[in-house]
């Protein structure tokens, strides 16, 4: 009996053991290291990729996105897009920030459908005629045939921070009539901001939305 219990409290003492050791460099050790390794070598990715304003606040994440859109008004359910800003992807699941200044991530989750689902087939060309209309200026006009698909459909995760470089072309001449810029500024500013695919094969071309507001913000901040 005594050699019994005796056994069983070696057991449970060499358990606890266990438990402690690897608790301590499982759950304490390890950690750490990995976090310090990181720290040193890739700082920014370790730390969420912020992105910072002029000013030097973080303002978001160069991996997820944000809207664009003015404070809603009384009786309002959906959001108006600010067009002064270069918008985004649609989705549902976009934090917002109308000025660079705020940053609030919401939900994460895509917001497509099948490829015949009736209820995309309506957000699509709702969106597509939405995107023709708020891009045409008095000088310019949007053909249907201009929108990217991009323009229309969320990405996977709903939280894509990049666009197409030709939806943020089509974008030009609405973001340089609205912000009192030429098109040529704009032109430059979009072509400074994208990005070429990883290792010239990888991917495709890409622009920020966020890091290219900013851009757009220092480049109205200094108009004139």
């Amino acid at each position: 009996m005594n050699n019994s219990a005796a056994n069983t409290g070696r057991v449970l003492w060499a358990g606890l053991r266990a438990l402690l050791v690897l608790t301590v460099v499982c759950g304490v050790l390890y950690p750490l290291a990995v976090t310090g390794i990181a720290q040193v070598a890739f700082p920014g990715k370790a730390n969420g990729s912020e992105v910072t304003d002029a000013s030097g606040r973080v303002v978001g994440s160069a991996l997820i996105g944000q809207t664009y859109n003015l404070p809603l008004k009384e009786g309002e359910e959906t959001p108006t897009p600010d067009l002064k800003w270069f918008q985004p992807r649609p989705s549902n699941g976009l934090g917002t920030n109308s000025v660079n200044t705020r940053y609030s991530i919401i939900l994460s989750g895509a917001t497509n459908r099948s490829g015949d689902n009736e209820d995309l087939i309506t957000w699509v060309k709702d969106a597509k005629a939405a995107v023709v209309k708020d891009n045409s200026t008095a000088d310019h006009k949007v053909k249907p045939s201009d929108v990217p698909a991009d323009a229309v459909t969320s990405s996977g995760s709903g939280l894509d921070p990049h666009i197409s470089p030709e939806y943020a072309k089509l974008q030009v001449h609405r973001i340089a009539e609205r912000n009192h810029l030429t098109v040529a500024q704009v032109d430059k500013l979009v072509a400074d901001h994208t990005d070429g695919r990883i290792l010239g094969f990888v991917g495709e071309p890409r622009v920020n939305v966020l890091q290219l507001n900013i851009a757009l913000k220092q480049l109205v901040a200094t108009r004139g």
